[in-house]
């Protein structure tokens, strides 16, 4: 008699996922390349670093399991080093070179400014997915953003704010092209909230020079200073306020990251620092998105370590794959901005984001998390 062995759920899944991929192959199904400009090195690298592998994680775990439609996902990076003059030259290199279908993971106010107003997006039909700003970005017909924009951040953080009392604020800002329409909203909300922004102090774009603002607040003495600045700049600030004796509670927006703070800070000069998270904790598991990500996060020889910067990624990662997906057999830059205004909303588990023709912030998720005197963030 001959023995019967029952193929396991698992293996079945296996052999027909390996079965799809061949299928979708002799198809013609594509190499998707998804391309980032980004700062790999420079003050602003282990965010950019932590991005691009939030992103390569969740691509590697689509292309062991046959692709999005059999199609496989390529990162190509290139590294600016937060230079803004570098960022557009890169970008028309990399266009060139890799022909990518769609860009991703971008740093820094004034290197996005730069290349909406360089045309390439447009001329080249290429949406951007993805990016990080310290300053308020108009609405333009390729970007879209998987996180909550700044307004969101400041409307958060003022009423947190004025409701256990601090009214008095200050504002330490990057001085980039938008950065009236920062402040403008920084003040509408404070209003919005009762508070008033007492002083205003703004640095140069990708430096960390801000002893002015410093010497600026501790004369002032407002009860809290908002920072909507990059990590390093935040860090700076932070040491030099701290050491001239400056005790206002202090607030980062989403850019101000624990892990960039701990590179150059001491945990006394980093306890009670309150930081605007605009994704899901890496850190704790809520939901599927958490989960999932947690279980690839071990998987994995990290380059960099955890953060709330590779968790953006890793999201970036899951609606671009997504975006791809819903396109079926012949994914299309043209077709990858239709794909994103069907997301209304996606729902990863736990995070969604939403697009249309006039909204391309995907998200208003906005929660505060505040650094404890181990230097640990505590949600």
């Amino acid at each position: 008699m001959k023995s019967f062995i029952r193929p396991s759920a698992r293996s079945v899944i296996a052999v027909s996922a390996v079965w799809l991929s061949v299928v979708a192959q002799a198809a013609g199904a594509a190499q998707i390349v998804v391309g980032q400009v980004a700062p790999l090195t420079g003050p602003e690298a282990r965010q950019g670093r932590a991005y691009s592998a939030g992103m390569q994680m969740y691509f590697e775990a689509v292309n062991k399991e046959g692709g999005a439609n059999g199609h496989t996902f390529t990162l190509v990076r290139k590294d600016d080093r937060g230079q803004p003059s570098d960022t557009v030259a890169l970008t028309r290199q990399l266009v060139t070179d890799a022909k990518p279908l769609v860009l991703a993971g971008y740093f820094g106010s004034r290197n996005i400014s730069d290349l909406v107003a360089s045309g390439l997006l447009k001329d080249e039909r290429l949406v951007l997915v993805g990016y990080r700003s310290a300053e308020m970005q108009d609405e333009a017909p390729m970007l879209y953003s998987v996180r909550a924009g700044l307004r969101d951040e400041l409307a958060r953080m003022t009423t947190h704010l004025a409701t256990v009392g601090i009214k008095r604020l200050a504002l330490l800002y990057e001085n980039g092209p938008n950065a009236q329409v920062l402040v403008a909203a920084a003040d509408a909300e404070a209003q919005k909230a009762g508070a008033t922004i007492i002083t205003r102090a703004s640095y140069t774009p990708n430096t960390t020079v801000v002893s002015e603002a410093t010497n600026q607040f501790i004369q002032a003495k407002p009860q809290a200073i908002i920072m909507v600045t990059s990590g390093a700049a935040a860090a700076a600030f932070i040491e030099g306020y701290r050491s001239l004796g400056g005790t206002a509670q202090l607030l980062g927006h989403s850019g101000t990251e624990i892990e960039q703070l701990s590179q150059r800070l001491s945990e006394e000069q980093m306890a009670g620092v309150i930081i605007a998270q605009v994704a899901p904790s890496p850190y704790q598991i809520k939901g599927r998105l958490t989960k999932e990500f947690v279980d690839a996060v071990r998987a994995q020889k990290l380059e960099v370590p955890l953060s709330f910067a590779m968790m953006e990624g890793y999201v970036t990662g899951r609606v671009i794959v997504e975006a791809v997906r819903r396109q079926g057999a012949k994914p299309t830059r043209e077709g990858m901005v239709n794909a994103l205004h069907s997301m209304a909303p996606y729902d990863m588990g736990g995070y969604s984001v939403a697009f249309k023709p006039t909204q391309h912030t995907g998200s208003r998720y906005v929660e505060l998390s505040i650094v404890s005197g181990l230097g640990k963030i505590r949600q």
